[in-house]
């Protein structure tokens, strides 16, 4: 049975030594020595401890393999293998993973045997004390007399073996033989590697991956960065007054500086708001200018952290705004892990009993090299924050998008990495805007914005307006009125047009448009995926409200209605309702009653055509009285209405109507000039026979005619331009512009340009002032001379019917055998005749006067005249109607 001492560590490991060598325990007394303080140490390592970045690394070095495929599954693997509890330590399973695939291309040097394994060791273990042999129970392996047995004094570093292991021995584990010196041809696994590793662990593998000088405790070579350091402190202390800093002591005062933290001899200078070396400090320029140079990450850091400070206290700033901290804080980390890679370096060097000579020691010129890349970011960052200071939202990605137009790919793929994730809120809002109609924009940060107060019936004009300062300068104006139309038409149907039907039946794109990959989407295929998203929603969602409108609440039939009542298009209509209406409007206006105006209504329409109308629409259709003005009659209040509601009163709304209203009075004005003039020829050829028994009044007569037949010819001209010009030109357009449009927006634009044309050329606009007034002037002549006409007739009439009386009587005395007529009578009826005759002068003058104010405007002005004919001449008005005819009359 084995005896303890058989069994203890010691012995077990001498027995492996033996086994090994093959030799006696005599001749294996130096490697056991070396086996002992190997399993005797306790150093950190020096990796980190990051499962991701670990995962990363076997993930590009399969990439790098152009093995695509595999890193996908490991990926995948590697996501199952994290969702699961059942490993505690993955981090280092995937580390062994990871070194257990060393690439067999590298030309790694393998040792042949155990035996030269410990050969390699050996000459960096010698002893500067005289060897001895001694049993292996006395060698201890405990770790608690490590720091007075283990480790000598710093003044025996030189002659120590402890001071020559490598630094990967002291980093930690590692597989296979540890790295040789600078000009041997043997690397440890995974260096090659570790230059494609983020920031602080590919400076990990460097600093690690550097081997110490090869040196033997009688080596008269370069001292190490321990020996260096005491030298240079002796030199220090022989100084008298001056204080002169080491290139160790600058290089931990960097470190500090790198985080934002003043140093002992490196300062902020708030004045000068940079960090500045010491004045007092004895530095040549050469190392001067590089600590300053190696300060300004600092000051980067320190303006980038500045920034996010602030803003991630702010709540106000948004969503956007705090996708931008939080992709800064990112890149801080990744900072930060450079850091915390350099400072274990630097810990490193200055443990007790550890050298890593000239190649491994951090120096600033190393610094330099190893932050020149972070050093770039940490620029663009802080350029970054320089550029958004005071934006948020829409605005604020529109800063970062501006970024990305370098032609530095390193300085763009950064960049580009930022805005995808500051982008995230804003494609958020986006979707759910486009898909669901919602809008949950609390900090105000999206393009699109919501007015709470706004009510229904104003929902799709006021409500949702485009914030042009939030849009994001990837999109253009087009795109932001397409996303604004879309959830805008999505809520007018839900609220306005009160149809629930789920935009998913409405839209054919599936909402997996919504996945993360959609930042990449907006970035590398904007002009096709992400535009293809837009327009398919924008055509499908107007597309939808089009058909709603058009066949459930007759969106069309309503605006032929519009024209052919209140644009006068139902000619028999209007003419049938005039005559009815004739004797209710001759009267003053305060006299009337709007329900006997709309009995009179009913029975133009049950009359007419307009019967066979839609009950929808005849509903609608109403009487008017407008505001009563002293001296006013019925024709001047009276107005058609048309009650609109729900909707269709998106398309014609209060100023729509109004200026419909407007229209139909001049129209209905003009109708009436145009009817009074028919009542006047009628007069003509109804009293022409009668009067010619009267030869005395032929030229009152002819006078009149020739009047009344001037302003006929200029009414019917005037017609036919309102019909036809203006109407039926304008009405065209608008039906061919409705039934291409797109989208809700397009038939309202179409609506609102077919009112201003016929509004500007019914001389109803603000430019035509003086034309109008000129056309009412002709119109209150055509009224004056059916009055004055009236009162021509009617005297003419009693003078006809005075002598047929007289006639009448002469003929009866004769017939009872009396005379006809007696002097009396004679005379009496001489005087009456005069002075009829007498009235005509006095009726030519009224007909000349009447004549003169109709040709006022040729005669008075010729620049009024001029503005009438050019305008009626760019409609196509014949000029003769106003000028040529008139200017001919003597």
């Amino acid at each position: 049975m084995a005896t303890p001492d058989q069994k203890s560590p010691n012995v077990l490991l001498q027995n492996l030594c033996c086994r090994i060598l093959g030799r006696s325990e005599a001749g294996v007394a130096q490697q056991f020595q070396f086996a002992v303080r190997v399993i005797g140490s306790n150093f950190a390592p020096t990796v980190e401890r990051d499962e991701f970045l670990v995962a990363e690394k076997i993930k590009k070095e399969l990439i790098r393999q152009r093995r695509e495929a595999d890193a996908a599954l490991f990926s995948e693997l590697h996501r199952k293998l994290h969702s699961q509890g059942v490993l505690k330590n993955k981090w280092s399973i995937l580390y062994l993973l990871l070194n257990l695939s060393e690439d067999p291309r590298k030309q790694a040097s393998k040792v042949s045997s155990y035996a030269s394994l410990f050969a390699q060791a050996l000459p960096r273990d010698a002893h500067s004390t005289p060897y001895y042999c001694a049993r292996p129970q006395t060698l201890p392996l405990n770790y608690q007399d490590r720091s007075t047995q283990a480790v000598p004094s710093v003044g025996s570093l030189g002659s120590s073996g402890i001071s020559s292991i490598s630094a990967c021995t002291l980093g930690g584990p590692g597989p296979g033989p540890q790295p040789l010196f600078p000009g041997q041809s043997h690397q440890g696994p995974g260096v090659g590697d570790c230059l494609r590793q983020p920031l602080g662990s590919r400076l990990a593998w460097t600093l690690t991956a550097s081997p110490p000088s090869s040196q033997t405790p009688t080596s008269k070579g370069v001292p190490n960065a321990v020996s260096r350091s005491v030298a240079r402190s002796r030199r220090d202390g022989d100084s008298s007054g001056t204080m002169e800093i080491t290139e160790a002591a600058l290089v931990r005062d960097i470190l500090y500086v790198f985080q934002g933290i003043d140093g002992k001899n490196i300062k902020m200078n708030s004045t000068e708001n940079c960090y500045k070396v010491e004045e007092k400090a004895n530095l040549n320029k050469s190392l001067r200018d590089t600590a300053v140079r190696l300060a300004e990450l600092g000051w980067l850091h320190n303006k980038i952290r500045k920034y996010t400070d602030q803003r991630s206290l702010d709540r106000s700033f948004g969503l956007v705004g705090q996708s931008f901290c939080a992709a800064l804080h990112q890149e801080l980390k990744e900072y930060y892990r450079l850091l915390s890679v350099l400072h274990s370096q630097l810990q490193l060097q200055d443990d007790q009993g550890v050298s890593l000579g000239l190649e491994s020691s951090l120096t600033l010129r190393r610094l330099l090299v190893w932050t020149y890349d972070p050093k770039i970011r940490l620029k663009t960052l802080a350029a970054l924050v320089d550029h958004c200071q005071g934006r948020k939202g829409g605005e604020l990605a529109s800063a970062v998008h501006a970024y990305t137009k370098t032609g530095d790919p390193y300085m763009r793929s950064l960049v580009q990495h930022i805005l995808s994730l500051v982008s995230h809120p804003v494609l958020s809002f986006l979707y759910r805007w486009i898909y669901d109609g919602e809008l949950e924009d609390t900090y105000h940060e999206f393009f699109v914005a919501s007015d709470p107060t706004v009510k229904t019936d104003r929902l799709w004009h006021d409500k949702y307006t485009l914030r042009k300062s939030m849009i994001p300068s990837f999109m253009t104006m087009d795109q932001s009125r397409k996303v604004l139309l879309i959830g805008k038409s999505i809520n007018f149907l839900h609220q306005v047009c009160h149809d629930q039907t789920p935009t998913t039946k409405m839209i054919a794109v599936t909402k997996s448009a919504e996945s993360p990959q959609d930042a990449a989407d907006l970035f590398t295929d904007l002009e096709n995926a992400f535009q293809g998203k837009i327009d398919a929603a924008y055509f499908e969602t107007s597309k939808y409200l089009l058909d709603v409108l058009n066949k459930k609440y007759s969106l069309l039939d309503h605006m032929q209605a519009m024209r052919r009542y209140l644009l006068l298009g139902q000619g028999d209509f209007i003419r049938h309702l005039m005559d009815l209406l004739k004797p209710e409007l001759v009267r003053p206006a305060t006299t009337l009653y709007q329900h006997n105006l709309t009995g009179i209504l009913e029975t133009a329409v049950r009359a007419t055509n307009a019967q066979f109308d839609s009950p929808e629409i005849l509903r609608r259709l109403d009487v008017r009285l407008l505001e009563v003005s002293p001296g006013d009659t019925g024709w001047d209040v009276f107005s058609l209405d048309y009650h609109v509601d729900g909707p269709i009163a998106t398309v014609f709304t209060r100023e729509c109507m109004s200026h419909y209203l407007r229209v139909f009075n001049f129209l209905w004005r003009a109708k009436r000039m145009e009817y009074i003039l028919t009542d006047i020829r009628k007069g003509h050829m109804c009293n022409a026979k009668l009067l010619r028994s009267v030869p005395e009044f032929s030229g009152v007569l002819h006078q009149c005619h020739i009047l009344a037949s001037e302003m006929v010819h200029f009414i019917h001209q005037m017609q036919y331009y309102i019909t036809f010009e203006v109407l039926e030109c304008s009405w065209d357009e608008l039906w061919n512009r409705v039934q291409q449009a797109q989208d809700l927006d397009h038939i309202i634009a179409a609506h609102e340009a077919f009112l201003d044309t016929i509004t500007s050329r019914c001389l109803l606009d603000g430019d035509s002032r003086v034309l109008l007034n000129q056309l009412r002037a002709v119109f209150d002549q055509i009224i004056e001379l059916q009055n004055t006409q009236d009162a021509i007739y009617r005297a003419a009439l009693e003078e006809l019917q005075r002598r047929l009386q007289f006639e009448e009587k002469k003929q009866q005395h004769e017939v009872e055998g009396q005379w006809g007529v007696t002097a009396a009578d004679e005379e009496e009826e001489n005087r009456r005749i005069q002075e009829f005759q007498e009235s005509i002068p006095k009726m030519c003058s009224q007909l000349r006067i009447l004549t003169h104010f109709y040709q006022g405007p040729q005669r008075s002005g010729q620049h009024d005249c001029q503005g009438v004919s050019s305008s009626l001449s760019r409609a196509a008005w014949y000029r003769a109607a106003v000028s040529g005819v008139i200017d001919d009359q003597p």
